[in-house]
């Protein structure tokens, strides 16, 4: 009788069960005896409202909203492909498998980029140089000439030139680019 009681009433009982709790697991720290929840928040930037003396400046500003949440990812596809690149050159045992690596991997991102940088105005090519360097923190220039030698990167900067931009342009997130530095800033968070 104890057994039937025992089978029979066994799927009834619920003390054994974990509850579920509907929320999300978290990590924790104990402060003086207590848990307490430890949630990273992302950052906010909160920046003081623009004020646009004319209607010109304010279409300039939107502008270049718009030219960065277009060309702001294209750059860092590129930063994460100098990354791979970079880290894949280190691991090649000569001078010539490097070289040719790199003659394959100039190929797949004339490939890749090719038609989306025709696609690109004049302007828009020119942040994407600047936007380059804030990403990797060197310059056009210095990557092509890291990667692919002095010649190809005079040879670069020659023909940017005759265009009027500049490879060897830097990104200056406290002068002249500040207005760029938070419209990046604020298109990273989502904010814009």
């Amino acid at each position: 009788m104890t057994l039937f009681a025992i089978v029979y009433c066994s799927p009834h009982l619920k003390a054994q069960e974990k509850q579920s709790i509907n929320g999300y697991l978290v990590p924790m720290c104990i402060y003086n005896g207590d848990t307490i929840p430890s949630i990273q928040l992302p950052t906010v930037y909160i920046f003081k409202p623009l004020k646009f003396k004319n209607e010109k400046e304010r279409q300039e500003y939107y502008r270049l909203v718009r030219n960065v949440k277009k060309v702001y990812p294209i750059s860092r596809e590129i930063n994460q492909a100098i990354i791979e690149t970079y880290e894949y050159l280190q691991t090649l045992p000569n001078e010539k498998a490097r070289q040719k690596h790199i003659k394959r991997v100039e190929k797949g991102l004339k490939d890749q980029y090719t038609a989306r940088m025709k696609k690109l105005s004049f302007t828009q090519g020119k942040l994407l140089i600047k936007l380059v360097d804030r990403q990797s923190n060197q310059t056009s220039y210095e990557l092509v000439k890291a990667f692919m030698g002095p010649f190809k990167a005079g040879f670069y900067q020659t023909f940017a030139a005759l265009f009027g931009a500049s490879l060897k342009k830097e990104y200056d997130p406290q002068g002249e680019d500040k207005l760029t530095e938070r419209v990046v800033l604020m298109v990273e968070n989502g904010q814009i």
